[in-house]
C-alpha cells in the first residue's frame, strides 16, 4: 500500500470514528408507537391525583370520558389512553380558619372525602382497586385494574389532634403533607410570608414520629425549606415531594433547590414533578384578570355545587376572561426542563411524576393524563433506560412506601 492509499485509508477511519462519537452523543430517535410500546410495560403511578374534588360534581361520572374543558383531566377512559395504572388520590382539604368550629369542619370534609374515593372504588369493582400497601400496586395493576392509594394533601383536618392520624391510616391513607398554601398548626408554607414555625411545630414533629410508627409516608410538598430540611432529619424513613419542582429552572417558594434535592436523595428520598405552569415558569398576574376570575366564582358559587350546564358555562366565561387577560403558559418543554435537571442532580433513582391533575396541573401539549406516553418518549430520547423509566413511573415511590412499611413493622416486633 502507498503512502496515498495509507492517507486515505487513515483519513476513512478518521471520520468513521468522528462520525460514531457524534452519534453516540446525538440525541436518541424515539417513535410514538415505540414509546407507547414500552409504556404500556410499565407500572405508571403519579402521586398526585386531585380527581376527588370532582366527585361531588352532579352528574361527574370517572368511568365517562370528559374534557379539558370541562374542568377534569383524570376519568378511567383517559387514563385507559394514558397507561395510567393509577397514583395516590388527594384528600384535600383547603385551609381554613383555626378556630374549633373550622378544625371540626375541616376534619369531618376530609372524612368525607375519604369515604368518597371508598365509595367510588366501591361503585367501580371492575375498574378500581383501594391499594393499602406497596406490594399492592404491581397485583391491582396485573389484574387490569387501575390503583387507589390516598393522601392527605394538607393537615388541617388533624386540628390539635395527633390521633386523627392513625384514624386515617385505617382508612388507607399511606401519604401524608402537612401543609398547603398557609401555615397551619403542624408547621409552615412555603408560600406564606410569615414563618411562624420556623419549620415544624411541637404537634408537627409529634406526627412526623406518629406517621413512621403507622407507616406512613411523609409528604414535603407544599412546605417550607425549614420544613423539608426538619423532615428529613426527624424521619425514620425517606420523605417525599409529591408533586414540586426545581429552583434552578424557576425560582419559586414551591420549589426546591439542588442542595436539598441531594440532601433529600441521600436519605433515600425522590421528587415526583409537577406540571402546574405558576412553578414551572414566570407568570405575570393581571390584577384585571383576577378581578374578572373573582366575579366568576362569586356568580356561580362552589364548584362541587354546578350543575353540567353551569360547568360548561363557567368554562366558556373562564375562556373569555383568559382570551381577554392572557397569562403565559408553560408548555411540555417546560415541564420537561424541570423533570431533566432533577434527573441530573439525583438521578433516576430518586425523581417521579406527580402532575397535579385536577388541581392546576397540565402544561400546553400535555392537557390530561392521556398525554403522558409523551414523557416517557421524551426520557427515552434523553436516554433514560427502560429500568430507568420503571423507576420514575413507580418504583421510586413504591420503594419509599415499602420502607415505611419495613420501619413500621421493625418497631412491632421489637
Amino acid at each position: 500500500m502507498n503512502s496515498t492509499s495509507r492517507s486515505t485509508v487513515t483519513g476513512y477511519l478518521i471520520s468513521c470514528l468522528l462520525w460514531c462519537a457524534s452519534s453516540a452523543a446525538a440525541p436518541r430517535i424515539v417513535t410514538a408507537e415505540e414509546a407507547r410500546a414500552l409504556h404500556e410495560r410499565l407500572l405508571v403511578l403519579d402521586t398526585h391525583l386531585d380527581t376527588p374534588a370532582n366527585f361531588t360534581r352532579p352528574g361527574w361520572d370517572i368511568m365517562q370520558r370528559h374534557a379539558v374543558a370541562d374542568m377534569s383531566q383524570v376519568d378511567y377512559p383517559r387514563m385507559v389512553d394514558g397507561g395510567l395504572d393509577g397514583g395516590f388520590w388527594a384528600i384535600y382539604t383547603e385551609q381554613g380558619p383555626r378556630t374549633p368550629a373550622g378544625l371540626h369542619a375541616a376534619r369531618d370534609a376530609a372524612l368525607l372525602t375519604a369515604v368518597r374515593i371508598h365509595e367510588m372504588v366501591a361503585a367501580h369493582p371492575q375498574a378500581f382497586e383501594l391499594a393499602l400497601s406497596s406490594s399492592d400496586a404491581p397485583r391491582i395493576a396485573a389484574s387490569g385494574k387501575r390503583v387507589v392509594y390516598l393522601s392527605i394533601e394538607n393537615g388541617y383536618p388533624l386540628g390539635m389532634d395527633a390521633s386523627l392520624l392513625e384514624t386515617f391510616y385505617k382508612l388507607g391513607v399511606r401519604l401524608f403533607g402537612p401543609v398547603h398554601f398557609r401555615n397551619n398548626d403542624l408547621g409552615d408554607a412555603a408560600t406564606d410570608p410569615i414563618k411562624e414555625w420556623q419549620g415544624l411545630s411541637p404537634l408537627g414533629k409529634q406526627l412526623v414520629g406518629e406517621a413512621n410508627r403507622l407507616g406512613m409516608v411523609l409528604d414535603a410538598s407544599h412546605a417550607s425549606d425549614d420544613v423539608l430540611d426538619q423532615l428529613i432529619g426527624l424521619s425514620k424513613t425517606p420523605v417525599l415531594l409529591s408533586h414540586s419542582g426545581v429552583k434552578a429552572v424557576f425560582d419559586h417558594p414551591r420549589n426546591v433547590d439542588d442542595a436539598r434535592l441531594r440532601k433529600l436523595a441521600a436519605a433515600g428520598g425522590v421528587i415526583h414533578m409537577n406540571s402546574l405552569s405558576d412553578y414551572l415558569i414566570p407568570t405575570i398576574k393581571s390584577p384585571q384578570r383576577e378581578a374578572a376570575l373573582a366575579a366568576l366564582r362569586a356568580k356561580y358559587g362552589e364548584p362541587a355545587m354546578w350543575s353540567p350546564e353551569q360547568r360548561q358555562q363557567v368554562a366558556l366565561e373562564r375562556q373569555s376572561i383568559q382570551r381577554q387577560f392572557p397569562v403565559a403558559r408553560a408548555g411540555i418543554d417546560d415541564f420537561m426542563k424541570h423533570v431533566l435537571h432533577a434527573l441530573k442532580v439525583v438521578g433516576p433513582e430518586h425523581v417521579g411524576i406527580g402532575a397535579d391533575w385536577d388541581g392546576g396541573g397540565g402544561v400546553t401539549g400535555m392537557e390530561d393524563v392521556a398525554a403522558l406516553p409523551q414523557i416517557t418518549q421524551r426520557l427515552l430520547q434523553a436516554g433514560y433506560t427502560e429500568q430507568d423509566l420503571a423507576n420514575i413511573w413507580s418504583g421510586n415511590v413504591l420503594r419509599v412506601l415499602r420502607q415505611a412499611e419495613e420501619y413500621r413493622d421493625g418497631i412491632r416486633e421489637r
